[in-house]
């Protein structure tokens, strides 16, 4: 399969959307659906990869802020996974973050032994930590009682999504069943 990367265009949207549901569904991001691709202000950019028919089968989004570009989205649809295609987006991810003036790359994810060896295998350092928590009531019924202090009247929490700090890991995993470490991975793109 050719690799080269593309510019993402409005009418990916819909195989945009798809690699990326696709791609998440058998990761700790399982339930981070979105109906519309989020928009990436310049000087980020979107990058994409075409398979056979022209449906994207990578994309790559990068937020630029100053000296700090972030990966937003990463994705292989996983009928594409394992032939290159990551590593593609992010050769071109880097060298486009550097010239938009970045010197450090970043991206955040969950504990996913995949995704994390991913990163490694890519020169990431990891560095900052916290938890993601969810708090379900089908998953358990006292859970989101548990994680709000004070409730409105008439108003029943459902599910929560909640930020922790890694010193409460223990303490989140006794209350709550589903709780992922968040981890901050960074690449110093060197000297502009």
């Amino acid at each position: 399969m050719n690799q080269s990367t593309a510019e993402y265009t409005p009418a990916d949207e819909p195989s945009w959307l798809r690699c990326r549901v696709l791609s998440f569904l058998s990761t700790p991001y399982f339930d981070d659906v979105l109906r519309a691709k989020p928009v990436i202000a310049a000087p980020g950019f979107e990058l994409v990869v075409r398979g056979g028919g022209g449906a994207v089968v990578g994309i790559m989004d990068v937020a630029v802020e100053g000296e700090l570009a972030t990966v937003e989205t990463v994705a292989v649809h996983p009928d594409h996974q394992r032939r290159g295609i990551g590593r593609a987006l992010f050769a071109a991810a880097r060298e486009r973050a550097r010239a938009a003036g970045a010197r450090t790359l970043d991206a955040w994810t969950r504990d996913d032994p995949d995704t994390l060896a991913w990163y490694r295998a890519m020169g990431f350092a990891e560095s900052s930590h916290y938890l993601h928590v969810y708090a379900d009531r089908y998953t358990d019924p006292g859970e989101p009682d548990r994680a709000v202090a004070v409730q409105w009247p008439g108003l029943r929490p459902m599910a929560l999504f909640l930020h922790a700090a890694l010193a409460e890991e223990r303490a989140m995993r006794e209350q709550f069943a589903r709780v992922h470490v968040c981890r901050r991975f960074a690449l110093d793109l060197g000297e502009r």
